[in-house]
């Protein structure tokens, strides 16, 4: 009896810690999870491991397509849909999708409904699935070719295990990430999951690089024994990471069923993609960010409801007096941070301006040379009642603002080298992305330059130059299309230089981008 004590309490100080780990990383989003429940996938309004966790939860529960379009894609006061802010960024930390029938419910989102889902996770979002959940992340349920209705964000194959309405054993591998979260008895074996049809993850067909095994079946005598049963796959560190499961452990209300969901969850969470950057706020320049979805520049649009803003400043030795001012549109609260060590927000900054209203300062008289951190917070969000959003929708479109960042620099040494300002050039990711077969790449110029853009496919051969030629300064942009090319990942690299200073360096970057026909 003492151990189970034991045992017990040590549960709950555990469950305690991952609670505090979990709301402590919540900042700058909508809510922590959007479960999908929309059209032929499962109609679930709860969520237990989210409810466990303490996790903030939204979701859908429709098998009305209009419904379910304006959710996902669009409507008349949020043309981003629920998903993604007005600058394409998730919205949710992340995605899970129920069980059901995956084809059916792509088919209903059409192919701007699923781009929607593929933005979310390349923009940083993570994503995870139970079943239908894990086939719509995949490329197809067969042996070649792609299934059109699905995501194709895990470039891998699955395979149907056609086990219907039972229960199945799980071994855990002694690798597995989901350790890092529970020990599961310590025996490395997870029991009686429910099963209904899902599948498992192809090791014997273009089994994607990096795809990490977190679960084998465990179910002798059928086909599906020993294969992959819960897998997770991160492309890079500005994507969110997948963790999907062919079982269905959010049915679990207790026991190890119930930690298994928790700690997809909790791996999922883990996966997102850092805070990114909108620029660098030059002295006595105005940075105006009210720009709408449409005008696809993510780095000038207009902030969302909850959503941080983040921004450098470079503080040379010897300055003073910063003064950071925030207008703001009015009818809005808008938040003010400063940070010197990392990205500024409300828990951590080292300075604030949290007044009624938009408009907000910071002043600073002394302060450390090198970088700083802004952070600009809307306080402005929606309410929300089940699946319905009320109160001033408005926000959904975004919040307009300017910014600017003023320091005294008196008598310092200023340089208009351009190799000497590498931090001040801005090559943005493409929008959209996926894409099909259209796609716009922002710029930003400080000074004039010779620019040269060139596409180069996954073997690193020269697909097409967009750009070479002499461009003043500026926000530039450029369209690419790829009418021509198969889908697959391509690259665009920018290459910069002062037409007036041969052979003092220049600035050169790479981004990737993928092309979904």
């Amino acid at each position: 009896m003492r151990y189970q004590i034991r045992k017990v309490r040590a549960y709950l100080v555990y469950t305690f810690l991952l609670c505090s780990f979990v709301s402590a990383q919540t900042q700058g989003y909508f809510r922590d999870v959007f479960m999908d429940g929309g059209v032929a996938l499962s109609g679930n309004t709860s969520l237990h491991a989210a409810d466990s966790l303490g996790l903030s939860l939204d979701f859908i529960a429709t098998e009305s397509v209009s419904f379910q379009t304006e959710a996902i894609i669009s409507n008349d006061d949020d043309s981003n849909g629920r998903l993604l802010y007005p600058d394409g960024a998730p919205r949710f930390r992340t995605i899970y999708s129920n069980g059901g029938r995956a084809t059916d419910h792509g088919s209903s989102l059409g192919e701007e409904g699923r781009n929607r889902f593929r933005q979310f996770y390349y923009n940083g979002g993570s994503y995870t699935g139970s079943c239908a959940g894990a086939y719509l992340a995949c490329l197809s349920w067969q042996e070649n070719g792609i299934i059109p209705e699905y995501y194709h964000i895990w470039p891998g194959r699955m395979e149907p295990t056609s086990l219907i309405d039972s229960y199945t054993g799980h071994f855990i591998p002694q690798d597995s990430p989901l350790l890092d979260f529970f020990n599961f008895g310590g025996d490395h074996y997870i029991a009686d999951i429910y099963h209904n049809g899902g599948g498992f993850a192809r090791e014997d067909i273009d089994f994607p690089v990096g795809t990490e095994v977190l679960l084998r079946f465990d179910y002798p005598g059928e086909h599906m024994h020993q294969k992959i049963s819960c897998w997770a796959y991160k492309v890079e560190e500005s994507t969110g990471r997948i963790v999907v499961v062919g079982s269905h452990p959010e049915t679990e209300y207790s026991s190890e069923g119930l930690q298994l969901m928790e700690a997809i969850l909790l791996y999922a969470l883990e996966g997102t993609a850092p805070a990114q950057l909108k620029g660098e706020l030059l002295n006595s320049q105005t940075r105006v960010m009210d720009l709408a979805t449409e005008d696809s520049l993510p780095a000038y649009t207009k902030i969302g409801d909850q959503q941080y803003h983040h921004f450098t400043i470079d503080i040379p030795q010897g300055a003073g007096n910063l003064s950071l001012i925030l207008d703001g549109e009015d009818g809005f609260d808008l938040n003010l941070y400063l940070d010197a060590d990392t990205f500024a927000f409300e828990p951590n900054a080292d300075f604030s301006s949290i007044q009624p209203g938009a408009d907000q300062t910071i002043t600073v008289s002394s302060l450390s040379s090198g970088a700083w951190y802004v952070g600009v917070e809307c306080a402005t969000t929606i309410n929300t009642a089940g699946q319905i959003y009320y109160g001033d929708l408005s926000v959904l479109n975004g919040v307009a603002y300017s910014i600017t960042a003023t320091w005294d620099s008196t008598g310092l040494k200023t340089t208009t080298d351009l190799a000497g300002m590498p931090d001040e050039f801005q090559l943005h990711q493409n929008y959209p992305n996926p894409f099909n077969p259209t796609t716009t790449i922002q710029y930003e110029l400080p000074l004039r330059s010779d620019v040269q853009i060139t596409i180069y496919d996954l073997l690193g051969r020269d697909v097409t130059t967009l750009v070479s030629e002499t461009q003043d300064a500026g926000y530039k942009s450029v369209h690419w299309n790829a009418t021509n090319v198969p889908s697959g990942m391509y690259f665009y690299r920018i290459e910069v230089h002062d037409p007036d200073a041969i052979g003092t360096g220049g600035y050169t970057q790479t981004k990737r981008m993928i092309l979904l026909k």
